[in-house]
């Protein structure tokens, strides 16, 4: 490079004085604000972050987050603008605020600010809410994390803040604000009809539950009945999932069974959804004064052996089904050069489509067959017309399966008349080792109650979003993975039977199912309120 050709390398002496004196005046600057900064942040360090988001996913959606800090009158104030409607919320930090510790919003989700002050202000404007707590004193408000949350559509996004202080956690989420114990401190009272997230939400003591008596429902497979199995402690039974944001109805079930008079109800899926099914049953049961007049139509009293099972409620004149269908897709053989064996065909549902194609209402699953080592593995096992497949990741065999079965309930269901749901992966608790190698779970007696212990959210559900999305029936998805993932004191675990040695109870455990009474009780109450919310049909009141 020729230093000649660049500004100030002539040597000329003024050019040189000048420049010198420019430097010494950028220096002297410099360290005056540097000496301020030092003197101030002795008292008040502090930072000045401006952070924006984009949601590629939704570009409309899309906001821009900044908080510019002032500190005029040993006030910080926060602000956030969203391109939504031009609307803004602000939170307001008085006396003495101490920001420390922030990080980039998209690369760690998790931004902490010290606080100590003597107000705390939230206003939302967007839905024209304001929030106030003038007075934190009394919740020992000491530290503020914000976090960005994806919500379940439309890359909807959430703010979730967190004050830790000596009386513990208080959390504030969609504009309700809890303390660690689930007092709600400040409740935005949306309206459960309206925008609520049920499934956002934590398990709070209810000594009120369950639907009904242990012990009191016949219709319960003795490897759910953890009652009969001689399990200690009932603690398990003593929890109601509260939603954030929104309190949802208590299953009233001679309003459910009203609302099915005449109507056909029928679970498709696996054991966790016949798990689903055993509750549904009891709870609905348990509201009739003559129990003779609730039966199951072929007088079964078991229900683990694959087939089609009808419970009929007579005074009602309707029935709630289960119908075993695993894969939901067909379990079938291939004649192959050394002899047949069992393939999975992606490209065509399950054989028992005719049990349930006229129901009024469907509740589908399928996963927990999708985690066996068969499946797992994929080798000369996924089959589409006369093609086996080699070798197929169970991912993209799980979304072509998914796929087929969109197209079918597409085909043969009209949105209007039927009501088609999708329960959600439900989550698993081994400790130790796999199912069938030694997982363990009978030590667990109380939930999970931080959120950093739970698991990632299941892939094969992501894998459902995005067919879901595509479809142009409407489906209700009852998104039950993270609150499953609390309970890991729910499960049959040794439980499941009576064992004649304490060494073969502990080496086979049940932590995948759970124990009815129970978690499913849960999954029947939100699907009530699902119900409620679709306002169709004789769910319209």
């Amino acid at each position: 490079m020729d230093l000649k050709k660049l500004p100030f390398s002539d040597s000329s002496p003024r050019r040189k004085v000048v420049v010198s004196g420019f430097s010494l005046g950028v220096a002297t600057s410099l360290i005056f604000i540097c000496i301020l900064l030092l003197k101030y942040s002795s008292k008040s360090p502090f930072v000045i972050p401006v952070f924006s988001y984009s949601d590629n996913n939704n570009n409309s959606n899309s906001t821009l987050i900044s908080w510019p800090f002032s500190f005029s009158n040993a006030s910080v104030s926060l602000s956030s603008k969203a391109s939504h409607n031009g609307n803004f919320s602000t939170n307001k930090i008085d006396e003495s605020g101490i920001f420390s510790n922030f990080g980039e919003i998209l690369g760690n989700p998790h931004v902490s600010e010290k606080v100590k002050n003597e107000s705390f202000l939230v206003q939302e404007s967007g839905n024209g809410t304001v929030l106030s707590i003038q007075d934190s004193t009394n919740y020992n408000v000491t530290s503020t994390y914000i976090e960005d949350v994806v919500g379940l559509s439309g890359g909807d996004r959430k703010k979730v803040a967190v004050g830790e202080g000596k009386g513990g956690l208080s959390v504030e989420k969609n504009a309700v604000l809890f303390k660690s114990d689930g007092e709600s401190l400040i409740r935005r009272h949306r309206d459960f009809y309206g925008d609520c997230d049920v499934y956002d939400g934590e398990w709070v003591r209810d000594d009120t539950k369950p639907y009904y008596p242990p012990g009191s429902c016949p219709m319960i497979d003795r490897d759910f009945d953890c009652h009969l199995n001689k399990r200690p402690d009932d603690e398990y039974i003593k929890w109601r999932w509260q939603p954030y944001a929104c309190d949802i109805p208590s299953l009233n079930a001679t309003d459910f069974l009203e609302r099915l008079r005449g109507q056909k109800l029928v679970f498709v899926g696996d054991s966790l959804n016949r798990n689903m099914w055993e509750s549904l049953v009891c709870i609905l049961r348990h509201s009739i004064r003559d129990k003779r007049r609730v039966y199951e139509i072929s007088g079964r009293h078991e229900f683990k052996k694959k087939g089609f099972y009808a419970f009929r409620f007579e005074d009602y004149n309707c029935s709630v089904d289960f119908v075993s269908s695993p894969f939901l897709v067909r379990q079938s053989t291939f004649k192959g050069k050394n002899g047949s064996f069992e393939t999975l065909r992606l490209d065509l549902m399950d054989k028992t489509t005719s049990m349930y194609s006229d129901a009024d209402i469907v509740i589908f699953n399928t996963g927990h067959w999708w985690t066996h080592e068969k499946t797992s593995r994929g080798e000369d096992y996924y089959q589409e017309g006369n093609h086996v497949h080699g070798r197929l990741k169970v991912l993209e065999a799980y979304k072509r399966a998914i796929s087929t079965w969109a197209r079918w309930v597409d085909q043969n269901f009209d949105g209007s008349r039927s009501q088609v749901i999708f329960r959600g992966y439900s989550v698993t608790h081994f400790r130790g080792g796999p199912w069938n190698s030694g997982g363990q779970c009978h030590k667990e007696r109380e939930p999970i109650f931080k959120k950093s212990y739970l698991a990632k959210y299941p892939s094969k559900m992501k894998v459902l979003h995005q067919v879901l999305h595509n479809m142009t029936t409407p489906v209700i998805y009852m998104n039950i993975s993270r609150l499953t993932d609390y309970r890991k004191d729910g499960h049959p675990s040794i439980y499941r039977k009576e064992y004649k040695r304490v060494e073969e109870a502990i080496h086979s455990q049940d932590c995948s199912h759970w124990c009815l009474p129970g978690v499913p009780d849960t999954w029947n109450e939100l699907l009530y309120a699902s119900l409620l919310k679709t306002r169709k049909g004789s769910w319209n009141n």
